[in-house]
């Protein structure tokens, strides 16, 4: 491996113009693309296999022409003080309100609230409910326009009107203040790690190289695969993350070289033949992790996993190839001051190291004990997909949530939707109201609607008692299918429970059964391949015990922040509610990757001190020595690149980078930095061992460039290991 790639690195800094000119060709092609890319019609959110999944393909084969998952806007009006709806006047308004849409852009069909007593007990709140042909994200702008200026007029009239449902539902654009302040945060860090304006220019510009490209594939392969902007947004995220971290890696490696007397080209080649190895390897981490998503079995989820793969994969390419690319161009500029007369002096990285090897078990205790106590939290994960309820006040989704609630009960904005399959019914009125009478029955239903009849195929709708993401309903779903399989049983009809609430309710759970597997085949396969780059069995072990810890902290963050409301405020979360069902799965996949990197990046250091005759102790120091501050600097660089997503307005965005920048910190700063330390410094050698039959199975990837060693003299190419520790080589 260091072999091949330090051939790489030479290669493209003496063809560096070739690699430019073909790097500058794929960024004018993906830009191209993109802008000559359809508008995508995004996919909704899917469970394959789920009941609520099976209902909602069932509707769409039994009725064609309309969809089952279409845009759905409620109109809500509320009398003004001390009258009613239901006076002449407020119904004029009303019923002049809901003409004026019927039959517009879009719109499949629209509901008399005075036909179909949709009025509250008191008179006071009335909705009327306006379907459309197409999802939320398809619908467009005009139809979205038309819906406010017929609330607009309402309201002119005397009456309050609130909009709710999914038809003003809009993605998340990529892009703001806070994202930029975020790079402008790691411009500042990479420019204070390696004392060189040029040096920082070259790793920004790299990872933006990168990101641009990732960006306009996802954006040209969008309307093909239906990718949805959460997908952009996390190529966007992960590809600055990791790009600018990549770079860095190597160019800190390269001005090493450099120091040492290393002519420029060699100095590139080695640099990708060391520090490109741990890129090669960190990045492959990534990849499995996010790749691995795909075993959940969300179609989204998998998109994600894939783009974000994408992103990682291309940011290695851009920093093995493009990186020493440039270094072949700027060079003279990058290159280190001399050393200043200090230089002697201890560093931060060393004086800690050494601090950690005097204490190791105090370390230990301290910083695990620490990680345990903000995990404990987490223990109170709640899992949901936020609706209107999560968003601001100021919405006219939520306000209009809010007045459902307070006419109709809790219950009324997750209603459940009960499909009868009748086709093998021997009467299938009479079991469409039996399954009616059932469901009147069913402790925790406030109300359930007539039965709507079509060809072999029923519709019920079934009002909970208690709010969508609340335990009860969750609850009530359950009690409601149990009691649908003694029907199915009498009537020979079958009983499908589904509608957003259900299919939510269906999603938590899958993602809850799916992620225990998920962490064995994660984390198994990266520790097969950490144990192949350190050829060791402990050290991949504690990398992915040190995981769950940061993990676990990051997820006790996520809970006390928006289930609990800590500091909520602080990031503009004016809701707390239960976690978004996607997101522990995803946090862990993306964060497993990243946690590995830096397992990489310092203990790959620390390795290449060891194979090369240095004890444990000394193979730790020189790993802080030469990788601390980078490792240092690059989680900073990824925490505020995370943290810039946090001032985005979707809260599942918010929630991405709130626990991405909390399990970044918490795996570089404490587990990777104190607790990994710590760890080797009680194990000593035998932190090292590997059974003898794996040492001869197992493949030498030589990771630590030991092959690369053999051009130069151990004075000069070792200059960290003692004399009296490379003499015993």
């Amino acid at each position: 491996m260091a072999k091949y790639l330090y051939r790489v690195g030479r290669w493209a800094f003496r063809r560096r113009r070739l690699v430019g000119a073909l790097w500058l060709g794929a960024l004018v092609l993906a830009v191209a693309a993109a802008a000559l890319a359809p508008t995508a019609e995004e996919e909704d959110l899917s469970m394959p296999g789920t009941e609520s999944q099976k209902a909602f393909d069932l509707l769409d084969e039994r009725f064609p022409q309309s969809n089952a998952q279409g845009a759905e806007a409620r109109l809500v009006f509320q009398a003004p003080d001390g009258q009613r709806v239901t006076a002449r006047e407020n119904k004029a308004i009303v019923q002049d309100t809901v003409g004026a849409l019927d039959g517009g852009e879009q719109v499949a069909s629209t509901t008399d609230p005075f036909e179909t007593g949709a009025v509250s007990k008191d008179g006071t709140i009335a909705y009327s409910t306006i379907t459309y042909t197409v999802d939320g994200v398809d619908l467009a702008e005009s139809a979205k326009s038309a819906l406010e200026d017929a609330a607009e007029k309402a309201r002119d009239a005397g009456l309050t009107v609130e909009i709710g449902g999914s038809a003003l539902d809009a993605e998340e654009a990529p892009g703001g203040t806070t994202e930029i302040i975020g790079v402008v945060v790691a411009a500042v860090v990479l420019i204070l790690a390696l004392g060189s304006l040029v040096a920082a220019g070259l790793s920004l510009l790299t990872a933006f190289w990168g990101v641009a490209i990732a960006f306009g594939a996802v954006s040209a392969l969008a309307a093909p695969l239906g990718l949805t902007s959460t997908v952009a947004i996390l190529v966007l995220m992960l590809g600055l993350a990791v790009g600018i971290d990549y770079a860095l890696f190597i160019t800190s490696r390269f001005r090493d070289e450099l120091a040492r007397g290393v002519e420029a080209e060699e100095a590139a080649g080695r640099a990708v033949g060391t520090a490109g190895s741990a890129v090669v390897f960190a990045g492959a981490t990534v990849f499995i992790a996010l790749v691995g998503l795909g075993v959940v079995g969300i179609p989204e989820l998998t998109k994600m996993g894939v783009g974000g793969a994408g992103a990682v994969a291309l940011a290695v390419l851009v920093a093995l190839t493009l990186v020493p690319a440039l270094f072949g161009f700027l060079h003279r500029r990058i290159r280190p001051r001399a050393a200043r007369a200090s230089a002697g002096r201890a560093g931060l990285g060393t004086r800690w190291a050494r601090f950690v090897l005097r204490r190791p078990l105090t370390v230990l205790l301290v910083a695990g004990l620490g990680l345990g106590a903000v995990a404990v939290p987490a223990l109170s994960l709640e899992l949901g997909l936020p609706g209107d309820e999560s968003k601001s006040v100021e919405t006219t989704q939520r306000r209009a949530y809010d007045l459902l609630s307070e006419g109709f009960g809790p219950g009324f904005n997750g209603p459940l939707t009960v499909v009868v399959d009748m086709a093998d019914a021997a009467n299938p009125r009479a079991a469409a109201e039996r399954v009616a009478d059932a469901l009147r029955g069913v402790d925790g239903v406030a109300s359930v609607g007539d039965p709507v009849l079509g060809k072999d195929t029923a519709i019920l709708t079934a009002i909970p008692r208690t709010a969508p993401n609340s335990a009860e309903t969750k609850d009530l779903v359950q009690a409601i299918r149990g009691t649908a399989s003694g029907v199915e049983a009498e009537t020979g009809a079958v009983v499908l429970v589904t509608g957003t609430t259900a299919l939510n309710i269906d999603i938590s759970e899958a993602m809850s059964d799916a992620l225990l597997p998920y962490l064995i085949v994660v984390i198994g396969l990266a520790v097969l391949l950490l144990t192949v780059v350190f050829r060791s069995i402990l050290v991949p072990v504690k990398a992915a015990l040190g995981f769950l810890l940061s993990v676990g902290a990051a997820f006790g963050v996520v809970v006390a922040v928006f289930q609990w409301g800590w500091a909520a405020e602080l990031i503009g979360i004016e809701q707390t509610g239960p976690v978004m069902s996607l997101m522990p799965i995803l946090i862990i996949g993306i964060v497993f990757g990243l946690a590995m990197d830096y397992e990489v990046f310092l203990v790959s250091r620390m390795r290449e001190a060891h194979v090369h005759g240095a004890s444990p102790a000394e193979a730790i120091v020189s790993g802080f020595r030469h990788s601390g501050r980078v490792v240092a600097a690059a989680a900073i660089i990824m925490t505020s690149v995370f943290a810039g997503f946090i001032g985005m307005s979707s809260p599942t965005i918010q929630t991405m980078g709130v626990g991405l920048a909390s399990a970044v910190a918490f795996d570089a700063f404490v587990v990777r930095m104190a607790i990994a330390p710590a760890v080797l410094a009680l194990l000593g050698r035998r932190a090292w061992w590997l059974p003898r039959t794996l040492n001869r199975v197992l493949p030498n990837v030589d990771i630590e460039g030991e092959a690369l060693s053999r051009r130069f003299p151990a004075s000069v190419t070792r200059p960290d290991v003692p004399v009296s520790a490379a003499g015993r080589r």
